[in-house]
């Protein structure tokens, strides 16, 4: 498909399209910034419904930053892979710490903070800067193959790559200073509104209409996998442990012992019609956990960090 026809075509299905959604009602990057994270692999209707409350208890990044590690897991449960809460803090921090609270546009300075990739920094620069750039994920991509690629199986990120760059809109003038910027990466703007922040709400509404519409073309992407079953897998009863912990600090103990923590997991099972978990097993659990932040152990007794 002819790349101007392309454009012309994506922005006016952008416009039948558009999603009113709360975070793109702001350019302020922290919110921004946790929708992107909040949208991995959870519904945008969830989203919805919890962005809010997140705010009302963390409305700031330095209010994130001072947050203890508890109230920030506690707020997240539901949202799932509880690593996010976790990068969410500590990122956070850094943005205090090393950028005064101010958050940074560059994208290596983004990609440089916990739990911020590719696609996440393209996303805050586009959506709160509107900075132009790659950003690649699930919808973008649908659209991409089905336009570019059709019946074309396994095809690699690498090819859709140049397209998505030389599609994207360069910044309109006032995007902080990039009129004294020449820009041969990407498309000459058609008019005032198409910007990158613009363009890719089109490209996301857009990809998400293809797939309720057709059979999925991500699918034949090369990287396209399959998410592995959570239900009686290792990292639901992570998330279990995570959870039983959190419940003890609301009953006010000091923690867990390993017993208690395994009796509690073996009931958890129980209920599902699973076998009681191995001790070995909920000794590994408890030693990722400690590495990576979330609980610690004190005199024989687990707790959130």
């Amino acid at each position: 498909m002819e790349l101007n026809a392309f454009r012309t075509l994506m922005r006016a299905e952008g416009a039948r399209l558009y999603r009113d959604l709360p975070w793109r009602r702001t350019r302020e990057p922290y919110i921004i910034w946790l929708s992107e994270v909040m949208l991995q692999q959870t519904q945008v209707p969830r989203v919805e419904g919890y962005l809010p409350r997140w705010l009302d208890r963390f409305p700031s990044v330095e209010a994130l930053a001072a947050a203890p590690v508890a109230d920030v897991l506690e707020l997240w449960q539901g949202m799932g892979y509880n690593r996010r809460a976790l990068a969410l803090r500590e990122a956070a921090g850094q943005i205090v710490s090393r950028f005064d609270g101010v958050f940074p546009h560059d994208t290596a300075e983004l990609v440089s903070l916990p739990g911020i990739g590719p696609a996440t920094a393209q996303g805050i620069r586009a959506f709160a800067f509107d900075l132009p750039g790659v950003y690649l994920e699930t919808n973008v991509r649908t659209v991409f193959l089905h336009h570019f690629f059709p019946d074309v199986p396994g095809v690699p990120d690498r090819e859709l790559i140049p397209l998505i760059e030389q599609t994207c809109p360069a910044a309109p003038e006032d995007a902080l200073g990039s009129d004294s910027m020449p820009d041969e990466l990407h498309a000459a703007p058609q008019d005032a509104l198409d910007t990158p922040r613009n363009w890719y709400y089109a490209l996301l509404d857009y990809g998400a209409y293809l797939k309720k519409t057709i059979p999925n073309p991500s699918r034949r992407s090369a990287g396209h996998v399959r998410q592995s079953r959570f239900e009686g897998s290792r990292r639901q009863k992570r998330a279990e442990v995570v959870r039983l912990l959190l419940a003890a600090r609301d009953e006010g103990l000091p923690g867990l012992a390993f017993d208690d923590v395994r009796a509690r997991l073996d009931a958890f099972e129980a209920t599902a019609g699973r076998n009681p978990v191995a001790a070995d097993e909920v000794e590994a659990i408890l030693a990722a956990l400690a590495r990576e932040g979330f609980c610690a152990e004190s005199d024989g007794v687990w707790a959130i960090a």
